[in-house]
């Protein structure tokens, strides 16, 4: 083969091991291999699951062998953040308290990939509670981005993203309270999407088993990769009602034709400054789009910067709420960073204000969307941070919020967004997002496959050395 395995994508390795060109062992092998490799010079893979890797592989290939293959994933392995349940290694939400906190179920999705044949490779880094937007905690330490060590390399599903651009996963499970599959996806060039809340279930099996409303209402996990065309085969596995998720529901991923083919492109958001090699990548994926044959017009969605305002009230209120839970658990680091943006929000209505104001916002997106079933814009509006900047004194919120003024219509809103690499700009990654309507995954990842098709892809890489 010209390429080696850990360079394949996964639905190409599905395709090997189905037609028995190669085994799953062969690949699991081929992915241990590279960890060890290189997860030395970028700590995104916290612990190995080989021994299990290696008897799912086995398995997998027996059933290949008797005519019994799942689907596109069967035998392929996938990586998981270590705030997603998985049955045998702790869920341990980066915490030093939590390094044995082994849950008796497997989440939701996990559950899922598993039946549908994948191989659970080895779990992934994160911040602490996924509260940062970069990947570092006292248990595991800082994951550092393969195109350039000393800045971030997203948060909080850092560790996944990096595993996957470094090849030595083709596929992972992270999650998206504000950004979190897709902070990472743009810092380290890959793919993502985080769905219509409800579309993937999503529960815990260790105490507090419930979220409190904030992450009810805007958390989603959902799937990471390296090609568009392996998110969507992800999410077809993942989708649908699970009877431990009340927010989860079935519906159809596929849905008509829209009735007009426009995308509103946002190269400029209000209220911050974005940087222009950020503008000039939407304006360049507008005109993949526009090649397509869509109609690009450069228009801002309604209250953008009133969706960040709502974000921060709802999750802020949140972590007060939760503050003497999280105290004895997090760094100080982790806790002045809390403090700073809770600082940021005393001032904010009350949670009804919040969500009714949520609501109409709701509405005016919705509306919106009819006439403009695309929209086009920055990932990040800033480029990366360098590492720990976000917890510098004086620590400065706006080092996060700044960059975040696209990313929250995902969450507040709940609506489907896909991150897609639009190519490099001094050595680094750029990207957009691909947001639609909600349940319209579909035109999320038909537009971004468009980007993709036009514009290439960037992974995987040979991390640089520190």
């Amino acid at each position: 083969m010209n390429e080696q395995l850990w360079q394949r994508s996964a639905l190409e390795l599905g395709v090997l091991i189905g037609a028995r060109d190669v085994s799953s062992r062969e690949v699991v092998q081929a992915h241990l291999d590279r960890i060890g490799e290189v997860n030395d010079t970028v700590n995104a893979v916290t612990v190995v699951l080989a021994d299990e890797a290696l008897a799912a592989a086995d398995r997998a290939d027996a059933e290949v062998a008797a005519g019994n293959r799942r689907g596109p994933l069967h035998g392929v392995p996938f990586t998981i953040k270590e705030n997603i349940d998985h049955v045998g290694s702790a869920t341990t939400q980066g915490l030093p308290a939590m390094a044995d906190a082994v849950p008796p179920l497997d989440a939701p999705t996990v559950e899922r990939m598993l039946a549908a044949g994948a191989v659970p490779l080895a779990r992934t880094n994160l911040p602490e509670m996924g509260l940062r937007i970069t990947t570092d905690n006292p248990l595991r330490g800082a994951t550092a981005n393969p195109w350039a060590h000393g800045l971030t390399a997203g948060g909080s599903s850092g560790g996944e993203a990096v595993a996957i651009a470094v090849g030595m996963s083709p596929m992972g499970i992270g999650n998206d309270l504000g950004g979190s599959l897709r902070n990472p996806a743009y810092c380290c060039g890959i793919t993502s999407i985080k769905a219509t809340v409800g579309r993937v279930p999503e529960a815990h099996s260790l105490p507090p088993e419930d979220a409190s409303i904030a992450f009810q209402l805007m958390t989603s996990e959902g799937p990471m990769a390296r090609r568009v065309a392996d998110v969507r085969t992800c999410l077809e596995v993942m989708a649908g009602w699970h009877p431990r998720d009340p927010r989860s529901v079935d519906a159809p991923l596929v849905g008509p034709e829209p009735a007009v083919r426009t995308v509103a492109l946002v190269p400029e958001v209000p209220g911050v400054a974005v940087d222009a090699t950020i503008a000039d990548a939407v304006r360049r994926a507008g005109q993949a789009l526009a090649d397509a044959g869509w109609q690009v017009v450069e228009v801002v969605p309604p209250e953008v910067e009133l969706v960040t305002e709502l974000w921060a009230a709802l999750l802020s209120a949140d972590v007060s709420f939760m503050r003497p839970l999280l105290e004895p658990l997090m760094s100080p680091d982790a806790m002045r960073l809390l403090d700073a943006f809770e600082a940021m929000n005393q001032d904010a209505p009350a949670y009804p204000l919040v969500t009714a104001e949520r609501a109409r916002v709701q509405r005016a997106w919705s509306a919106f969307l009819i006439e403009h079933p695309l929209i086009v814009g920055p990932t990040w509006c800033l480029p990366p941070f360098e590492e720990g900047a976000d917890v510098a004194e004086p620590i400065d919120p706006a080092v996060t919020i700044d960059r975040l003024r696209f990313i929250t219509p995902g969450n507040l809103l709940g609506i489907p967004s896909v991150p897609v690499p639009t190519g490099l700009v001094d050595g680094l990654p750029t990207g957009v997002q691909v947001y639609a309507e909600r349940w319209r995954e579909d035109l999320c990842l038909d537009g971004a496959a468009t980007i993709e098709a036009a514009l290439g892809t960037l992974t995987p890489i040979d991390p640089v050395g520190g």
